[in-house]
């Protein structure tokens, strides 16, 4: 699977304007790439405040992702604001050409953000099936907390996308969490960031990657570069991988219990 992560700054608080700057990027990728990553709330950045922003699922944002979906033939993965009759969600979704879309809630929310008092949880962990490559997507925080994310002994799924929008100050909690998630759960792993300035003044050097079996990362940006880089994951070589060194078959069984 060629699968496009688009690392670039965010015009806060206008999706007219971010959903303008996705299709000029998809449009230049067109036919190179088979799945688009693309940050967390890609259509507003990490706004916290504005309820006014929050779109019905469905709405116009929804309806410009999956035209573009359709027309570049690539499938994008991200998240927006989400407004529901019980309230707002940070939406993660996939919108794949010519098919119906599929969605999941943030679960973990950054209280220390505002987020946990502007948007509800979510409470189900999916897997997505796309050209017979199977997807689980975490959102920015998420990716600290590894019970959520774990693979179970039949390996649930081959790549985990993360999209963030992680500040400078804290990266190098990125970069290990990342690292971490991707050795653990024996997995592509692919992530990505935003870059430049939000309009609450926090700083974003993104420093988005893409790692393979082996935790060698197969792209990584450069702090600040605004870019999209392309990779092939071959689901083949996981799969030998994991058969090479099975340590998923030594995993401890374990059940999570909560508020799900």
């Amino acid at each position: 699977m060629r699968v496009a992560l688009l690392q670039y700054p965010i015009v806060w608080a206008d999706p007219q304007a971010n959903v303008a700057l996705l299709d000029e990027r998809l449009r230049a990728i067109a036919g190179q790439a088979d799945l688009a990553v693309v940050p967390e709330m890609f259509s507003t950045g990490f706004c916290t405040d504005r309820p006014d922003l929050g779109e019905p699922w469905g709405g116009p944002t929804c309806q410009a992702l999956q035209r573009m979906a359709d027309n570049y033939e690539i499938a994008i993965i991200g998240s927006l604001i989400i407004r529901e009759k019980d309230g707002l969600h940070n939406r993660g979704f996939l919108f794949c050409p010519h098919a119906a879309p599929h969605y999941v809630d943030k679960r973990h929310l950054y209280r220390s953000g505002g987020e946990a008092d502007f948007f509800l949880p979510g409470s189900s962990r999916e897997i997505w099936e796309y050209r017979g490559v199977k997807i689980r997507l975490c959102i920015c925080y998420d990716i600290r907390f590894p019970i959520w994310l774990r693979q179970q002994k039949d390996n649930l799924y081959d790549i985990l996308v993360c999209v963030a929008c992680w500040p400078t100050i804290r990266i190098q909690y990125w970069d290990a969490l990342l690292a971490a998630r991707a050795a653990e759960n024996q997995c592509y792993l692919v992530a990505v960031n935003l870059v430049g300035t939000d309009g609450l003044q926090l700083d974003y050097n993104g420093h988005s990657v893409a790692y393979d079996t082996r935790l060698q990362d197969i792209a990584r940006f450069a702090d600040y570069e605004a870019a999209t880089k392309i990779v092939n994951l071959s689901i083949d070589r996981l799969r030998h991988y994991r058969e090479a060194l099975p340590i998923w078959q030594d995993a401890d069984d374990y059940e999570v219990s909560g508020d799900w």
